[in-house]
């Protein structure tokens, strides 16, 4: 933090970096506001931005009536919680009463939301402070539209964020804000994470709530959340859940290396090296370490897109009828192409998610997480397009999409200038667990 004099009052100047818990330290301390800290925020927005390209609509004028409310709040002893004033950056097909969604796409006009989501009222419930929707690719869906264009990555900005929660988690690495919504249905929080060198949570498949959150595949979507660290993802994580999440971490974690992922010939030399060197740290720590198979990973990334692109198709079968022109055309193909689908791929790739979910139980009998490169190589230049084939980005991320497992991408040290994540999935509906053994094992990543 650094301190400048206005007139007769010290003000004192956040780093654009703190915590969720530092930031709160400083507004109970009177070091600095919310106020303060939103006025940073916009001198960083203003110095990335359009760099990045992360933001459809910063909300200036409304981040700041909120950051003025909370710091009138806080000083009267009002305190909702660890999330009072902290800004936190909202995905654009998540709903915010009174601001337009648009979805990042041109086949239909930014829509008014005339109610919060539920995730953004249980923000506002939190004192949170929302700042602006991120852009995102089209209706999440694996394309930026041209009209939109791709958000670029702070690490490198002649590379991508990642997608389709690209905004968000450009927005939390460029230290704009610490925390942001996005949404992941094949990866897309974890793999912007891992892009950007934060922190990206998918919690367990049901356990936050999607009311006004725009669909894309009911079978796969997940909100989740961009954040700085695993204590600051936990944190909004209690806010956004509708049911307790208090655990404590083992005292001899046990591990499961996925080795038909980790081994996998699109895995990077660089991937390879940084997460080597991760599992090394964590076995030095007394981790034990033990290596298992999940089923082919090509055939979790097919079996997730068996379901993704019927489901997609049919959720944009009415507004692609009226308003095709308006999609990007990757988008457009990959609507086509979900349409075209046999029913039968679906209603197979339905009985393998189910059957893959009841191994992956199985398997959490003997050990408390399992570990994967997040994605098999750094952030590339662009996002890579979705492929009936299957696709490289997510070939580590599916198995968590498929089962409803909750998720997390943490950064680990790589001796490359771009960032790497490592993945690591808990047992479906442990997430307090997850996040507490993340606590526990993010210094030595």
């Amino acid at each position: 933090m650094w301190r400048t004099t206005a007139g007769a009052r010290t003000m004192v100047v956040p780093s654009a970096f703190l915590s969720v818990r530092s930031l709160g330290e400083g507004y109970r301390s009177g070091r600095f506001t919310p106020v303060d800290v939103c006025a940073q925020a916009m001198r960083r927005l203003d110095a990335w931005e359009p760099r990045l390209n992360a933001f459809i609509d910063p909300m200036r004028d409304e981040v700041m009536r909120q950051a003025r409310e909370a710091t009138d709040q806080l000083a009267r002893g009002e305190d909702r919680g660890p999330l009072h004033g902290i800004p936190v950056a909202i995905k654009d097909i998540i709903d915010i009463a009174g601001v337009a969604t648009s979805y990042a796409t041109k086949s239909v006009p930014p829509r008014l939301a005339t109610r919060d989501a539920d995730c953004v009222r249980r923000l506002r419930q939190a004192g949170a402070i929302l700042f602006g929707k991120t852009n995102l690719l089209e209706f999440a869906y694996g394309i930026a539209h041209p009209a939109f264009g791709q958000t670029n990555n702070p690490c490198d900005p002649s590379r991508t964020a990642g997608g389709s929660s690209g905004g968000s988690a450009a927005a939390v690495a460029a230290g704009i804000v610490p925390l942001a919504l996005g949404t992941d249905t094949g990866g897309s929080v974890r793999a912007p994470a891992a892009y950007c060198r934060i922190v990206g949570l998918k919690p367990s498949f049901g356990l936050l709530s999607l009311d006004g959150v725009y669909p894309l595949s009911p079978s796969l979507d997940h909100l989740g959340v961009l954040a700085r660290n695993a204590e600051d993802a936990a944190l909004a994580l209690a806010v956004l859940a509708r049911s307790p999440l208090a655990a404590t971490a083992p005292a001899r974690p046990r591990l499961g290396i996925v080795r038909n992922q980790w081994n996998h010939p699109a895995v990077t030399t660089e991937i390879r090296a940084a997460i080597a060197g991760a599992v090394a740290r964590l076995r030095e720590a007394g981790v034990e370490i033990v290596e298992i198979d999940l089923a082919a990973p090509e055939a979790m990334a097919a079996a997730l897109l068996d379901i993704l692109l019927p489901e997609a198709a049919r959720i944009h079968a009415e507004t692609f009828r009226q308003a095709e022109v308006g999609y990007a055309p990757g988008t457009a193909a990959q609507i086509r192409a979900g349409m075209s689908l046999p029913a039968l791929r679906y209603l197979v790739a339905k009985e393998e998610q189910a059957r893959w979910t009841a191994e992956l139980d199985g398997i959490f009998t003997h050990g408390d997480a399992l570990i994967a490169p997040t994605v098999p190589f750094v952030a590339p230049d662009m996002d890579p397009a979705l492929s009936a084939e299957g696709d490289d980005e997510i070939l580590s991320l599916t198995h968590a999409n498929l089962t409803g497992a909750p998720s997390i991408s943490l950064p680990c040290r790589s001796d490359g200038t771009l960032p790497v994540g490592l993945q690591f999935t808990g047992r479906p509906g442990a997430d307090g667990a997850l996040l507490a053994l993340m606590r526990q094992l993010e210094p030595l990543l």
